[in-house]
């Protein structure tokens, strides 16, 4: 697009003004190109005419699109010229109260003028870790890039300060400083974090004055190097100065001050160590009142010396060179004062006993006489002699002048050089960070050496900056691949060699300097001559030649050539110097004797040896600076310019001509331009995407970003040259920018038209349908009315006919029924004599049939019974012949092997029937599947033909509706018409009547009101009475209320007060431990020889014996707590004597039970050993058959495996076959000997029962036991011998009960069939009923919807479909309710299976031991007893760091948590404890307590990093600690435990103090939980809540400028709320699965919610791109989210929901009208959770993303102050990241009985057993 075109209509420009350098226009009408003038109007309404220039004819700068406006990086602005950075500086500066700006590399500081709170410690932290262009610009975002691109690239880092006197230099530089101290702690107290930072008292007392333009100005320049270790720890600093101003020790101009050291020890005169200085008033002392103004507004003198000589005392200063250098400094003051007396015009004089020179000579210890002399003569020395020459009063004063100036440099640099031996480290330095404190561009009205100098100094600074400023354009357009051309920039290298190349300005001065007679006009003169025609950057001043100007890259500057000599040589007389060498001041011989060391020498008149090799002020000056720009150009340098918006100190108030000034002085506007020169605007291919997308078509989206933003800019920007395409981003010219603003604001302009016209169309349209209705319903009325008047008329004509008909139907109807009624009575009587002739005959033949029937079937059974005796009779004999040999062959066959063996040939066929019955099972159940699916089937298929039913019918309904609207009924019409006639005739005679009645009613209503109002008067007063003494007793509750809630409140503060005392003092006694540790190592390794010859006497020969390291250290910080058991110790010995009485009684008493008991097991065992022979026997045959079976058994398998095994090398026989039809048979028939073997075992079994019963049954075990098996009596007398003959020992009875057994568990499986398939018919049933109500619900529905109109229709169908999902979802609940009480059973089952397998495995391990040990024994089978458990754990002495490295150590949770029980450790260990409780030993219960709570603290020392760790053992302390509480006899707890557990108390010690000990632990514990969950979700939170863009389009993010956010590069690496809720619901799953109670996990959550408060609302406050509507909208939104997921988990009660109030609140701030008072008032009552800082900070930062949107007025915040100002409240803007609330420990039972536990084998915990 031409240029030309932006100058449009309403087109926004710059003019250049007088007073505000630039001011606002808006054109009124287009430009053309030729026009001259420009009609414009300003922003006050005027409008003028602007003239161009007809040679250049420049356009005036276009202003940026509002939404562009108070950008935080400058070069994100379309439009790159000077007004566009004055204004937008300006907006930042004053309407939102931000000092600081990016300008691409540069950080913009203004001086507020104002103390700020933004440098707290919460600011630190919100700034450490992030990413540059995350936050808005502060110094805090400097240095933390700084420092990690140290960390990052392992390069070293300068952060170069600059600006002129005033801006705020040195305080920028302090706190890069205190933010490097900050982040990098230590983790051991070196204090070297404070020493540098107490290095800044110092040096601002020393080099720090108040000038006209700045109230503590540094005078010197100084490069700070923080050193660091590869850990990015400070482990020490350096410091380098430059260029101390000092002439302003001897001379300051009016309004200034001396260094405010002085002031400071004038102030502080009056104390004891001062007295001997000899100190007064400021004003007393010439070096300090040449100013006139010694005070500065809001500065204690007195207090600052405090600091300072706390600093010295922090850097190792000691008291006596503190009060050295003290005594220096006033005898300077003294020096000041002393008088020198005029003589001649070449002599002077100064008085002995001048008591301000006696007091220097005291303070310094030089003889008086000495010093008087030689101020007032000097020595001349020649080849051949010396003499000695009076001097003037002027150059005595100036000797003495200079001899002061000379003595406070050296005492300067001597301070430097021991804080840089204080800040020294011994380790070597990795990295460092240097920070450039130096003087900005300077003009004055005189300039002399110092401004030179400083302007030089900044001549080298600019050089470099521009050069790095081209060198990363450069790189990024290489980076990105795109073209680039030689950006033309200002090089001020002529400017440089001017100044110190051969012949330059310092080469002639130290040329002149070396001269005899050189003077300042002289070296003016060379300069002349020298330079005013060969270099355009150097100028004479056309009305002075004592001058000369220089053309700086910021300005001309002119100075003066007065002074320049003096200043560069910087000499002074040497004898004074010989004469302060043989003083009796240490340090003053300290700081003479460096000055020896130096290459430079100090005498006025030296040899010419020394003159040749003296170094000048400007040699020296131009060598160090040439060393910084060496340092500084091997560093990454980050520069912050600090600008001084006013001269007049006042707080936020911006001159734009200063502002402008020092803009173009340090070099802003120049990298502006460099940036204006390429493609200043970037953006990446998403955030284009994302904010132009409103100016894509659909069809134009393809799915590669990168080429759908080309062909859109392509479309858009006609000019190539205009843009550029980048492998990442898009690169735009100057303007660009805006000109794509200006086409989305008129593409959302044209959408806003077209929304409008829609909705105004709409109320038209409402209007109009409105006026139609009324006039249909006035016409309707109108017709209604006539229609009545005319059905009147109608219907009595109808009636009458009517009257008639009925009158002639009733006669006739009369005769009619008169004559049918004789008919019916006499056919009545004929049909009823014929029926009852009929009803007689056919009665008696079936009376006959009756007894014919009953006689035949008498005859029939009598033949019937007697055949069937006698063929019963018959069978039963030759079946009792059959069985008997059966029998006979059957007891032989069973004695014999082979006969074993056959029977195990039938078991395969056994085996493959129940497969078969299988098959047939899965073959019924695959037919109800296919039946079920058929059934569904046929459902869906009626689903469907109903739909099309009741499409049909629907058609149907409309037609008929249709035609019943086409044809009303018009008999209808008249009967209702006739009707309502008739009751409105009744109405009105019931009126009438009623009103009557009404007026009666009435009198006697008005009489009882009056009565009543007489009664209400009385109670009224009587409650008026009532209420206000009800109104007291409400006043007095609530003060009562308020006195409880302040009591819970600081009992709140008091437990998080403890805690936090009690975390500081459990880390500090950690920090104690590993010193300790670290001292004994280094001692161990030091006296190891000696304790390997000593290890027999050693301290660790009482150990328990084990050979790892762990015990050994377990044994030690046992040793080394044995202070917290001393209160159980003393306890337990109080109890000692009474225990051990007690304990006597009750071994006596135990011994008499245990003497009767013996006695009675002796009677029973008697008793028992009546009957085990035989019993014996029976068992082995038992034991053998069943042993027999497993063989066959095992050898079948082994047989079926060597037949279907894969990697045989024969394949198995194949089907048909004849090795096939073998198997088979021998399958058979081991089947059916298998199936005999199992009858035999039943007969067996059967028998040894009834004989062990028989054998007991006289004794006392067979009291209960019913010996008669009755026989089934048969009525044949004939046949009982025969019975009885075949029931031979009752084997035949046996073994039909046997064969009864079986029969009934085939009944029972045939049952449990029948009812499963019973059960499945039934579902099936249920849920085609079910469909069957749904589809007649649905028709229903239909039905009726036909019938309503369109509205309610959509409102009754979207109530049926939330109905129908509603159900749907409480069936779900109640299904998944039924499977997770299915999944407990299993589980419990499962459990209880386990237990049966380990018990059976040692059962048979026991068997086979025994069976081992007693092979040659008869074998005789043990039944085991239950075992009933005591709920303890046996364990030996010194088992103790066994059990614990098992329990604790070694224990991993991960894996523990997934397979036993959750607290499973606490369990084992107080399990332990109720042994040693039991044995009554006190030195285990010590040992085991101090070893299990030393070990938990080892385990969190050592893994406090795992959140998984500490959560388990945050659970398993509180289960503990549960515990000793659960079973510690307390009656208030034992009411809540079972009878068992209470039987479990511990008996012998009371353990309250380790209850105490142990909850300290778990407080410490769940603080280290809370720092691993911030640590884990710290990261996630503001890329979960704050950086997602979830509103695109019109509410897409804007341009960023250089400083790019880290989040707009891709979508695959967002981070969403999901993601942050994943998190959350992993610690939850976690925190439940270890069984933590539920109490203390809402604790948990709720300061989750915290930190996610916190943390998103301190980076809101911080983040001005973020302070938006939409933004708004999006945290509204991520709240809801957290707030859905507690309500899911069910932990709403918890207080987590309230703590993200504030986060609330600020987002409906961001959101909520902010225009009246009354929506000021509304904000107001709205925030009650928000300070009042805070509010103020986020309307002040509230940023339009679109142009539709309207910034915050500055009287609305004023209002908004003005309504809070009555709150009561800290003043704090951030919240508290680091505040972790009070943590409550309730007490919660534990349901599990001890005695269940098992102990898994994975624990290794086989040396503990049961009791």
């Amino acid at each position: 697009m031409a240029t030309c075109e932006l100058y449009s209509k309403f087109a926004r420009v710059w003019l250049p003004d007088a007073e505000e350098v630039w001011k606002s226009g808006t054109l009124i009408r287009d430009y053309t190109p030729g026009d001259v003038m420009l009609t414009l109007q300003l922003d006050d309404g005027t409008e003028m005419e602007y003239k161009m220039d007809p040679q250049s004819n420049n356009l005036p700068p276009l202003r940026n699109p509002n939404v562009l406006v108070g950008e935080n990086d400058l070069t994100a602005l379309s439009y790159l010229h000077e007004p566009a950075v004055l204004y937008n500086l300006k907006v930042r500066f004053l309407d939102s109260r931000l000092i600081y700006t990016y300008c691409g590399i540069v950080l913009v500081a203004i001086n507020p003028y104002e103390s700020l709170p933004i440098y707290e410690a919460d600011i630190i932290n919100a700034y450490s870790g992030q990413n540059m262009g995350d936050m808005d610009p502060h110094i805090f975002a400097v240095a933390e890039e700084a420092y990690k691109q140290m960390a990052r690239d392992e390069r070293n880092q300068s952060i170069i300060v600059s600006g002129e006197s005033g801006a705020g230099k040195t305080v920028s530089a302090k706190y890069a400083m205190r933010y490097f101290a900050t982040v990098s702690r230590s983790s051991v107290e070196t204090r070297v974090e404070e020493r540098v930072l107490a290095s800044n008292p110092i040096m601002e007392a020393l080099g720090n004055a108040k000038t006209t333009r700045n109230d503590n100005s540094s005078r010197f320049g100084k490069y700070i190097e923080l050193g660091f270790d590869k850990k990015r720890c400070i482990i020490g600093a350096n410091m380098r100065t430059y260029l101390l101003e000092k002439s302003r020790v001897v001379f300051q101009a009016h309004g200034e001050r001396n260094y405010h050291i002085f002031y400071q020890l004038c102030a502080s005169s009056d104390l004891p160590e001062f007295k001997a200085l000899k100190l007064g008033c400021a004003g007393d002392f010439r070096y300090t009142n040449q100013g006139q103004n010694p005070a500065i507004d809001g500065l204690d003198d007195a207090k600052e010396l405090c600091a300072t000589r706390r600093a010295f005392s922090l850097l190792r200063i000691s008291e006596s060179d503190q009060m050295a250098i003290f005594r220096i400094l006033a005898a300077l003051l003294h020096l000041s004062n002393v008088e020198v007396t005029h003589q001649s015009a070449d002599a002077s004089s100064i008085s002995p006993g001048d008591p301000h020179l006696m007091a220097f000579c005291e303070l310094t210890g030089v003889p008086c006489e000495e010093m008087a002399h030689w101020l007032c003569h000097r020595k001349i020395k020649t080849t051949t002699e010396t003499y000695i020459k009076s001097i003037s009063k002027i150059n005595a004063v100036d000797g003495r002048d200079a001899l002061a100036k000379h003595v406070y440099a050296a005492l300067f640099r001597w301070i430097v050089g021991r804080i840089n031996s204080a800040l020294a480290s011994a380790m070597k330095r990795h990295s460092f960070i240097g920070v450039l404190d130096i003087y900005g561009f300077e003009t004055f009205d005189v300039n002399s050496f110092e401004q030179f100098c400083i302007n030089y100094a900044n001549e080298k600074l600019q050089q470099q900056f521009n050069q790095h400023v081209f060198k990363l354009e450069q790189e990024e357009y290489m980076k990105e691949e795109i073209p680039w051309t030689l950006i033309d920039f200002f090089d001020n290298q002529p400017c440089i060699n001017l100044i110190e190349a051969k012949l330059g300005v310092l080469d002639l001065l130290d040329e002149e300097c070396k001269m005899p007679q050189g003077s300042d006009g002289s070296w003016a003169q060379k300069l002349y001559n020298t330079l005013l025609r060969q270099n355009a950057h150097f100028d004479k001043p056309r009305l002075s030649n004592a001058a000369f100007i220089v053309h700086h890259f910021a300005d001309k500057v002119e100075y003066q050539c007065e002074g320049f000599l003096e200043k560069n040589k910087d000499t002074v007389n040497e004898e004074q110097i010989n004469v302060l060498k043989n003083c009796k001041l240490e340090l003053l011989l300290k700081l003479f004797e460096d000055e020896e060391k130096m290459p430079s020498s100090t005498s006025k008149r030296s040899g010419s040896a020394r003159r040749a090799n003296k170094k000048t002020v400007g040699l020296q000056f131009r060598q160090s600076l040439h060393l910084l720009m060496d340092t500084l150009n091997a560093t990454a340098p980050h520069y912050v310019r600090c600008i001084k918006p006013n001269d007049q100190k006042a707080p936020f108030i911006m001159d734009p001509w200063r502002a402008m000034q020092q803009l173009r002085a340090c070099g802003i506007l120049e990298t502006i331009r460099i940036s204006a020169a390429g493609f200043p605007s970037r953006w990446t291919y998403q955030e284009f995407f994302s904010r132009y997308q409103v100016l894509m078509k659909k069809k134009d989206v393809l799915p590669d970003r990168k080429k759908t933003c080309q062909s859109l800019v392509g479309k858009l920007v006609k000019d190539r040259d205009k843009y550029q395409i980048g492998k990442n981003k898009i690169f735009f010219g100057a303007g660009q920018v805006a000109y794509l603003e200006k086409l989305r604001s008129d593409k959302l302009r044209m959408a806003c038209v077209s929304i409008q016209a829609t909705i105004r169309c709409w109320l038209a349209r409402k209007k109009y349908l409105r006026m139609k209705a009324s006039a249909v319903t006035i016409q309707r009325h109108v017709r209604g009315h006539q229609a009545r008047c005319y059905i009147s008329v109608l219907r009595r004509t109808r009636a009458a006919v009517v009257i008639q008909q009925n009158v002639r139907m009733w006669a006739t109807r009369r005769r009619f029924q008169q004559q049918r009624a004789a008919a019916i009575a006499i056919q009545s009587c004929f049909r009823a004599s014929v029926a009852r002739k009929q009803y007689y005959k056919l009665m008696f033949e079936q009376k006959a049939v009756v007894i014919q029937t009953w006689a035949r079937g008498w005859l029939a059974r009598v033949r019937y019974r007697r055949t069937l005796a006698a063929v019963v009779l018959l069978q039963s004999c030759v079946r009792r012949l059959r069985a008997k040999k059966d029998l006979k062959k059957l007891k032989v066959e069973a004695r014999s092997v082979e006969h074993f063996r056959k029977l195990n040939f039938g078991m395969e066929n056994k085996i493959i029937e129940l497969q078969l019955k299988i098959n047939d099972q899965q073959k019924e159940n695959r037919e109800l599947i296919e039946k079920r699916n058929v059934v569904e089937k046929t459902v869906s298929v009626e689903r469907e033909k109903q739909s099309r039913e009741i499409k049909s019918l629907r058609r149907s309904v409309q037609e008929a509706n249709a035609k019943a609207e086409t044809l009303p009924s018009l008999l209808e019409r008249l009967s209702f018409l006739q009707h309502e006639l008739e009751n409105t005739r009744k109405e009105k005679e019931d009126l009438q009547e009623e009103a009557k009645v009404y007026k009666k009613k009435t009198q006697q209503v008005i009489e009882d009101l009056n009565m009543r109002n007489s009664l209400l008067d009385s109670e009224k007063d009587g409650l008026n009475k009532l209420t206000l003494e009800q109104d007291q007793q409400l006043a007095d509750l609530r003060s009562n209320m308020g006195d409880a809630r302040r009591l819970e409140k600081d009992l709140t503060e008091e437990r998080s007060r403890y805690q936090t005392l009690l975390s500081e003092h459990l880390s500090l006694e950690e920090r104690h431990r590993d010193l300790n540790d670290e001292m004994s190592i280094s001692v161990g390794s030091n006296q190891f020889s000696d304790k390997r010859r000593g290890s027999g006497s050693s301290a660790f020969t009482g150990s328990s014996g084990s050979t790892e390291e762990e015990d050994g250290s377990v044994a030690a910080e046992e040793e080394s707590q044995s202070t917290e058991d001393l209160p159980v110790l003393l306890k337990l010995q109080r109890r000692v004597k009474e225990l051990e009485q007690d304990k006597q009684s009750l071994w006596e008493q135990l011994d008499e039970k245990e003497e009767v008991q013996q006695e009675k097991a002796k009677e029973e065992e008697e008793l028992r050993s009546v009957g085990r022979a035989e019993l014996d026997l029976e068992r082995l045959r038992r034991h053998e058959l069943e042993s027999q079976t497993k063989k066959l058994t095992q050898d079948l398998n082994d047989l079926r495996t060597s037949l279907m095994g894969e990697d045989s090398d024969l394949m198995p026989p194949a089907p048909g076959t004849m090795p096939y039809t073998v198997l088979l048979e021998q399958l058979a028939s081991s089947n059916d000997e298998l199936e005999v073997r199992k009858e035999e075992v039943l007969l067996l079994r059967s028998h040894m029962v009834r004989q062990d019963a028989l054998k007991h049954k006289g004794s006392v075990l067979g009291e209960g036991v019913n010996l008669d098996l009755e026989m089934p009596s048969f009525q044949d007398p004939d046949r009982s011998t025969d019975v009885h003959t075949l029931n031979e020992d009752g084997e035949l009875w046996l073994a039909y009960e046997g064969l009864k057994e079986t029969n009934r568990l085939l009944e029972f499986q045939m049952q449990d069939e029948e009812s499963s398939h019973s059960h499945r018919c039934n579902v099936l049933l249920e849920e085609v009923e079910k469909l069957k109500n749904e589809k007649e619900e649905q028709q229903k529905l239909l039905t009726q919807s036909l019938l309503l109109p369109e509205d309610a229709r959509f409102e009754a169908g979207l109530n049926h479909e939330i109905t129908r999902l509603t159900h749907e979802n409480l069936e779900l609940m109640a299904a998944q309710e039924k499977q997770e009480n299915t999944i407990r059973k299993l589980r419990k089952q499962l459990k209880l299976y386990v237990r049966k397998v380990e018990d059976f495995e040692v059962s048979a391990q026991q068997k086979s031991n025994a069976s081992v040990m007693n092979a040659p024994v008869r074998v005789v089978n043990i039944t085991r007893k239950e075992k009933e458990y005591r709920g303890m754990l046996e364990y030996r002495e010194g088992d103790e760091g066994h059990l614990l490295r098992n329990v604790v150590t070694d224990l991993k949770p991960r894996g523990v948590a997934v397979s036993v029980m959750p607290g499973l450790p606490a369990y084992v260990i107080f399990m332990c404890l109720r042994y040693a409780d039991s044995v009554n030993d006190d030195q285990r219960v010590s040992a085991l307590l101090n070893g299990s709570i030393n070990s938990i603290r080892r385990v969190i020392k050592r893994r406090g990093s795992d959140f998984e760790v500490v959560s388990f053992w945050l659970a398993n302390t509180c289960r503990l600690m549960h515990c000793l509480k659960q079973y510690s006899g307390d009656p208030a707890v034992m009411r809540l435990n079972t009878a068992k557990q209470n039987e479990h108390c511990l008996v012998h010690f009371e353990l309250s103090e380790y209850q105490h000990v142990l909850g300290d632990l778990a407080v410490q514990i769940y603080r280290q939980l809370i720092k691993c969950i911030e640590k884990i979700l710290q990261p996630l939170i503001v890329a979960s809540m704050l950086e997602p863009e979830t509103m695109q389009g019109a509410l897409g993010s804007k341009a960023t400028g250089l400083r790019k956010r880290s989040t707009g590069v891709s979508e695959e690496g967002l981070i969403t709320v999901e993601d942050l809720l994943q998190h959350l619901g992993h610690f939850h799953a976690t925190m439940s699965q270890h069984g933590m109670d539920a109490d203390l996990v809402k604790q948990v959550v709720k300061q989750q919610y915290y930190a996610i408060c916190a943390v998103t609302l301190n980076h809101l406050l911080l983040r001005k791109d973020m302070c938006s509507w939409s933004k708004g909208l999006q945290i509204r939104y991520g709240v809801w989210q957290l707030r859905e997921w507690l309500a899911e988990r069910e932990l709403g009660d918890g207080g987590a929901s309230e703590t993200l109030d504030p986060l609330v609140q600020a987002a409906q701030l961001l959101q909520a009208n902010k225009k009246t008072e009354a929506d000021a008032r509304a904000v107001c009552n709205m925030c009650s959770a928000l300070t009042t800082a805070q509010i103020v900070k986020v309307l002040t930062l509230y940023t339009p993303v679109i142009e539709f949107e309207e910034r915050v007025s500055g009287a609305f915040i004023a209002a908004v102050k003005n309504l809070l100002k009555e709150r009561i409240e800290p003043s704090t803007l951030m919240m508290d990241t680091k505040r972790v609330f009070s943590v409550t420990l309730a007490f919660t039972p534990s349901p599990v009985a001890l005695e269940a536990i098992q102990l898994p084998a994975s624990l290794g915990l086989g040396f503990l057993t049961h009791i």
